[in-house]
């Protein structure tokens, strides 16, 4: 079990997020991460050092967040290594703790890659950490730029200091244009069964002093159509060679909306997001969590015996896409060939 030191008891937005480490640390031998099950009620850090309280604190979501989680999975290919395990035993741990989100696997892929020494690894993984905090700075200007005439931002999910290594994607996006005196405010959706719009965006943007109004996931039909909304922001898990987008379940029914509503819809992630092994959003592994998500509010049982169907994510078709803000650009449509042009501008620095 991981040890689990309690740091505070948030109450009325006393306790800062940016005055906080970030949401996954290292520290000498081990791991120290931000609870964000415990969130906003408690800041608890617990502390990871076995390749096993790796896997286990990204499988309950102790660590979520694209990015995030492929931060942490790379520093747990160090301590894995250190445990004596084979390079290859941890990547098949590690590796595939979730399934969706190709920033896990493919983070572990690349620390694996400066093995077996688990100093050469952890070399690695610091670069991999410092290069997502430099990705979202970057997103977070592009953003800003392209988002220049949007005040009021709808965002879904989590994507800012907790779900990254720096300031976020989609949230990334909002910072940058708060820190430079822009007007912003966001809505933000509940996000339900596990509500991390609710607990976690709501928490960091008041403690960031930027306007928040939380609406239920089911609002925001209504919030688009009454003009409340000038561009709709969200993050990615995982994009297809042809722009399709796999994120957060509930994403692909706000862009259908935003369609419907004639409001921008943007997806804001790094390269490392986006995956050209996989054609298009049909081939995307859409991971299932647990039914009592469902059958719970809280700790309330609500329908103990009903049937449950729990997918974590759905998939946005690129049609409904305006544009991907990623930190090698904003790119545009058709999706097939700004993404493949990204990779190659990328890859020829």
């Amino acid at each position: 079990m991981a040890r689990r030191v309690t740091l505070v008891t948030v109450a009325h937005g006393i306790i800062r997020l940016v005055e906080l480490r970030s949401a996954v640390e290292w520290r000498d031998d081990h791991l120290e991460v931000i609870d964000q099950t415990a969130l906003p009620a408690r800041i608890e850090i617990v502390t990871l050092s076995t390749t096993e309280q790796v896997v286990d604190a990204i499988r309950r979501l102790v660590v979520r967040g694209a990015p995030a989680i492929g931060v942490c999975g790379a520093f747990g290919v160090v301590i894995g290594l250190r445990e004596g395990r084979s390079v290859e035993d941890v990547v098949r741990a590690v590796g595939r703790a979730r399934p969706t989100a190709v920033n896990l696997l493919r983070a572990v892929e690349r620390a694996a890659s400066a093995g077996p020494d688990p100093d050469a690894v952890l070399d690695e993984v610091l670069r991999i950490q410092a290069e997502d905090r430099a990705s979202c700075e970057r997103i977070g200007e592009l953003g800003r730029a392209e988002l220049a005439d949007a005040r009021r931002i709808l965002t879904h999910c989590n994507t800012g200091r907790l779900a990254t290594a720096g300031i976020g994607t989609a949230l990334g996006i909002v910072y940058a244009k708060a820190a430079a005196g822009d007007p912003v405010e966001v809505l933000a959706t509940e996000t339900r069964p596990a509500l991390q719009g609710a607990r976690l965006t709501v928490w960091e943007l008041r403690d960031a002093g930027i306007p928040v109004t939380l609406i239920a996931d089911a609002a925001a039909g209504a919030a688009l159509r009454a003009g409340m909304v000038d561009a709709v922001a969200v993050g990615c898990d995982r994009v297809a060679a042809n722009g399709d987008v796999a994120n957060k379940i509930g994403t692909y029914a706000l862009a259908v909306l935003a369609n419907r509503t004639r409001v921008p819809f943007y997806v804001a992630g790094p390269l490392t997001s986006f995956d050209r092994q996989t054609p298009t959003g049909d081939d995307i592994e859409l991971e299932q969590r647990p039914a009592d998500e469902i059958r719970r509010v809280g700790d309330t049982v609500v329908a103990p015996d009903a049937t449950v169907w729990n997918p974590v994510f759905d998939v946005t078709p690129a049609e409904l896409i305006t544009a991907f803000i990623t930190d090698a650009g904003v790119l545009r449509p058709p999706y097939d060939a700004s993404i493949k042009d990204a990779f190659t501008v990328r890859a020829s620095r």
